[in-house]
């Protein structure tokens, strides 16, 4: 599907403005490094602060798909859709 001309000098969308996140000192880091992170990306990084990356499963995982045996239990998605959408409308269980 063709949008438009590569070349269109229609003006893309202003980019969305950005909090200062507060500077974390590293080891060997410049005291004046900082790091600017979006409002979306600063709420997400606070609700997220306590998260786990589980590398061996994500490593599993990614085998499973590039040797073709992964598999897609759509109905497990189509439950946690419904869920998060009867959460986000009031209507969760409770």
């Amino acid at each position: 599907m063709k949008i438009g001309h590569l070349d269109s000098k229609v003006p893309a969308a202003p980019a969305p403005q950005r909090q200062p996140a507060p500077a974390v000192p590293q080891a060997g880091a410049e005291a004046s490094a900082t790091v600017d992170l979006s409002a979306t990306a600063a709420l997400k990084s606070s609700v997220n602060a306590e998260a786990t990356f589980d590398a061996a499963k994500v490593a599993m995982v990614a085998k499973a798909i590039g040797d073709g045996s992964y598999k897609v239990d759509a109905g497990a998605i189509a439950d946690k859709l419904i869920g998060n959408a009867q959460e986000l409308l009031g209507r969760g269980s409770r």
